[in-house]
């Protein structure tokens, strides 16, 4: 989903880096490369396939989505599927999914008969395994878990998410329904790669040279039900650090579950917006940048730098800013982590205008300082 751009303000995909991400990965054993509908903008399908197409098909696997929230017709199936594997330049999918689903996408799944169409085309050998990625509640994820015989399900699942988000009853359900997992935000959007000072130290105390992200990917690879693990990687850095988690894979040991909670529990106690960028939100009626400022939010949260805060925050376009939320509610039904978007971005509107002050107050008194100096 996330692949690196040509640079701030500029969304098109850096081809050249993604080239020789994809290289790199199948050298060293990755095959499983994911693309949807709407990522970047509609260009991340594109991208799959001018780039995919220069390797052997059978050395990866490729995977898609049926995006139901624009279907509005029985029709638009055959459309956008048709659409997908031109764009993806391929006459089949490894996997495919049916995207996002929640109760109400569910009910349009079911009304405009996308699952029996998405049937006839694996019949036909143009998808090869079939199965749906989710956000919502556990009661609804049973409903469509038993509802057909699914190859495999999308779930968003971290070591953050597992009881506070009822990952692991999410989990337990597919477990259930002997439907085999493949995990989507393990690293909570990033946020479990850079965590905060104290949580980094209580990792680094157990093991030096484990990265972050590291020890989050071995908690989602230890659990059996697990088949593939996404992961967005912006920098080759990112990559070069997965593929050293997962060559010679090691489950986590009983001893470093008890550093991982500790590492949790200090981290928990930041009071983070629980935000992953997935940008589902977006456009906002208003104009908020809203995953920018959770993001810039989040990051004071984590650091205490007020200065830091400020800045980013000032930093955006004062149109885009969390004051500007007029709280219409457009962005509630869109988040698939149920966020309480305009009660956070009121918080953060607060924190802001309470920083701000704090600031102006610690600048008047440092120049009475200096000016006290010079008499």
């Amino acid at each position: 989903m996330r692949l690196p751009t040509l640079g701030p303000g500029n969304p098109e995909i850096d081809y050249a880096t993604v080239e020789k991400q994809i290289a790199r990965a199948l050298e060293a054993g990755v095959n499983y490369f994911d693309t949807a509908y709407f990522y970047h903008g509609g260009r991340s399908e594109k991208c799959a396939g001018d780039l995919l197409s220069k390797f052997p098909r059978d050395s990866y696997y490729l995977t898609s989505k049926m995006p139901v929230r624009s279907v509005r017709s029985e029709a638009d199936v055959p459309r956008i599927f048709e659409e997908q594997l031109k764009k993806c330049k391929t006459e089949y999918f490894d996997f495919y999914l049916v995207h996002n689903l929640n109760a109400a996408r569910w009910k349009d799944t079911i009304r405009f008969k996308v699952y029996e169409y998405l049937l006839e085309q694996k019949k036909k050998g143009r998808i090869r395994k079939l199965g749906f990625s989710f956000h919502d509640k556990p009661e609804v994820l049973e409903t469509i878990a038993k509802a057909h015989p699914w190859d495999f399900a999308q779930i968003q699942l971290n070591y953050l998410d597992w009881e506070f988000y009822r990952s692991r009853e999410q989990y337990d359900i597919l477990v259930k329904y002997n439907i085999p997992a493949v995990i989507m935000e393990p690293l909570k959007g990033g946020a479990l790669a850079t965590l905060n000072k104290d949580s980094i130290e209580v990792l680094r105390k157990a093991d030096p040279k484990a990265s972050p992200a590291s020890w989050a990917f071995r908690y989602v690879g230890s659990l059996p039900n697990v088949i593939c693990i996404l992961s967005g990687m912006t920098l080759m850095e990112h990559l070069e650090d997965n593929i050293r988690t997962f060559t010679d894979f090691k489950p986590l040991t009983d001893a470093e579950r008890k550093v991982l909670a500790e590492a949790l529990a200090v981290y928990q106690k930041t009071h983070l917006v629980p935000c992953t960028d997935c940008k589902y939100c977006m456009p906002c009626p208003a104009g908020v940048n809203i995953p920018r400022n959770f993001k810039v939010y989040n990051q004071f949260r984590m650091s205490n730098r007020v200065d830091r805060f400020m800045g980013e925050y000032n930093g955006l376009p004062e149109d885009q800013r969390a004051a500007e939320c007029v709280n219409c509610g457009a962005c509630l039904k869109k988040c698939p982590q149920k966020i309480n978007i305009p009660a956070e971005l009121k918080k953060i509107a607060a924190e802001a205008k309470k920083t701000g002050r704090r600031g102006r107050r610690r600048t008047a008194m440092t120049c009475f300082s200096d000016e006290q100096e010079l008499v």
